[in-house]
């Protein structure tokens, strides 16, 4: 009855909001109590209606009232909280569903607080007491209670399993060991589990000293990690001061290229104006002359006529020439030519050498590597997207398909003049340069050369320094009908693999790996290069002449 009654207590101080104790109640005018911050919450939402109601009544209230805490409720709460507590200890001795119950205890079981591997049972605190206290027990083998103790029992015999066999690895009893396990390696549990416990021991010191080694670790990643945020930080700084040293320096030269242009244009305008000034003058004085000479013209007196013709008709020198050459508009247009070109230069240095900037950014080689890919899918997570560059292409090669496909023609093309263009070997680099991980495949026919290359390689002449693979700066597959070949430095290498249309390279840059890949049904490694690349690489193509006209192109993988 007392129960029921505490329990009757907590229903009637419980909010009906949030369905526990009042916390802070108050009390509005229907009689009806709930938590302070239940109530105010209920009514915040309904702060757009300015219409507040009783969450059981639904009594509305306007304004919005004022609330004030129950200090008697309040009160009332506390010693029901405190009430509870003084139970509880008594309660919580009880098993629940989640304990261990004492085998002892008749009606409402109390938790074990002991297991007892002898007697394979559970006990309370009351019924363990005899473990203690009479001699034969006190040999018991006691643990923290366990719902397991039936495990150590054989399911055959019903026994306990005090011996261990090595040969089948499992537990089992005295009849067991004198039947199924006659003549296996035995042991006693007890003995078993000793040698186990050492191994345990040594897998623990094990793992404590990986712990440690871990730990270390760690501590050096972050010195590594503070150092590349100096580093950083440094880098950023000492950049910035370099760009912004150029900029100061362009605008220097810019206010330099506009006062020589406008100074150049001042003088040049004076002298123009100081010439039409005179012409405009010679203009007036030929306008007069030719009026005296109309005069005289005019004149009836023959004998006057002849007295002034003399002096009137003989016309000075021209101070200028009778016409003026007036050269092409381009006074300036060639300083417009002239910056055009740093522009261009300045825009091709720093197109050529940010890639070599983002490649100075040391990686935290202290990190774990990851992985090679196994599998062609795996690989194609690395594709991208490579196009031909039509400024370096030979002329004898058809560049199509979107900057995707070349071919050998006898033909040349008229492509026109380029300083990146290759004039002898028939050869062609990417547009992108290539950095991190990367994969891409080449379907090809007749004679072809697959291969990567710093873009300061050679372009013109046919000697070594400009032919895939005849140099240190071009690493190089060939493939024909007959097999591959690897070239790097002029050193030609056999390579042996299955025959393929199509070839796939993987590029690991910052690991130094170069893979080429025979592709058909399979993925098969026809030659792996490990080196160390000091300049972002492009892609080449090569394609010959023998016999058939050969073609390469650049695969579509996503």
């Amino acid at each position: 009855m007392a129960q029921k009654g505490v329990q009757l207590d907590q229903e009637t101080f419980s909010c009906s909001i949030c369905l526990d104790l009042l916390k802070d109640p108050v009390t509005v005018s229907c009689g009806h109590s709930y938590c302070m911050k239940c109530l105010q919450s209920h009514w915040d939402t309904e702060d757009e209606k300015k219409l507040y109601s009783c969450p059981q009544c639904r009594q509305i209230f306007t304004p919005r009232p004022v609330l004030l805490k129950n200090t008697m409720l309040a009160v009332l709460v506390e010693e029901l909280k405190t009430s509870e507590v003084q139970a509880a200890p008594a309660d919580h001795c009880y098993a629940g569903a989640e304990d261990v119950a004492c085998d002892f205890c008749s009606g409402r079981k109390l938790k074990a607080q002991k297991s007892c591997l002898q007697c394979l049972a559970s006990y309370c605190q009351n019924h363990l007491q005899p473990h203690f206290e009479v001699a034969p027990l006190k040999k018991h083998k006691l643990m923290e209670p366990s719902k397991k103790l039936q495990e150590n029992v054989c399911s055959r015999h019903d026994e306990v399993m005090k011996i261990f066999c090595r040969t089948d690895q499992q537990s089992i009893c005295t009849f067991c060991l004198l039947n199924e396990h006659k003549g296996h390696d035995t042991v006693s549990a007890a003995a078993e589990r000793a040698e186990r416990q050492r191994e345990l021991e040594v897998s623990r010191q094990n793992i404590q000293q990986r712990i440690q080694d871990r730990k270390k670790d760690v501590k050096l990643l972050q010195q590594e990690a503070e150092v590349i945020n100096r580093s950083a930080d440094k880098a950023v700084e000492d950049s910035q001061e370099i760009f912004t040293q150029l900029i100061r320096l362009m605008e220097e030269r810019r206010s330099d290229v506009t006062q020589q242009v406008r100074s150049q244009q001042e003088s040049q305008v004076r002298r123009v104006k100081e010439l039409e000034e005179k012409l405009r003058q010679e203009i007036a004085e030929l306008k007069r002359r030719d009026g005296e000479l109309q005069t005289l013209s005019q004149t009836e007196d023959h004998n006057q006529f002849l007295h002034d013709y003399p002096s009137l008709s003989a016309l000075s020198q021209p101070t200028h020439s009778s016409s003026i050459h007036i050269r092409p508009l381009r006074y300036f247009e060639d300083v417009t030519a002239a910056v055009s070109a740093v522009r261009d230069k300045l825009q091709d240095a720093l197109t050529e050498t940010w890639t070599n900037i983002s490649l100075t950014v040391t990686e935290v080689d202290v990190l774990q590597p990851q992985p090679e890919p196994k599998t062609r899918e795996e690989f194609i997570r690395y594709s991208c997207d490579i196009t031909l560059d039509p400024n370096t292409i030979n002329r004898n090669l058809l560049l199509s398909d979107e900057n995707t496909k070349v071919s050998w023609t006898s033909q040349q093309q008229s492509y026109p003049f380029h300083l990146d263009r290759f004039t002898e070997e028939y050869q062609v680099l990417s547009r992108e340069s290539l950095t991190g991980r990367c994969y891409w495949e080449v379907e090809w026919r007749g004679f072809v050369s697959v291969a990567v290359a710093y873009k300061n390689i050679s372009r013109n002449g046919d000697g070594k320094q400009c032919r895939f693979g005849y140099n240190n700066k071009s690493w190089m597959l060939f493939c024909s009908n007959s097999g591959y070949n690897f070239l790097c430095n002029n050193v030609k290498t056999p390579v042996s693999g299955p025959e393929s249309s199509r070839v796939g390279v993987y590029l690991d840059h910052s690991a130094g790996i170069l893979s080429f890949y025979s592709i058909s049904e399979t993925m098969t490694l026809l030659h792996r290069v490990h080196t160390t690349f000091t300049q972002p690489l492009h892609a080449g193509l090569w394609a010959g002449r023998w016999m058939v006209c050969s073609t390469a192109e650049l695969c579509k993988l996503t």
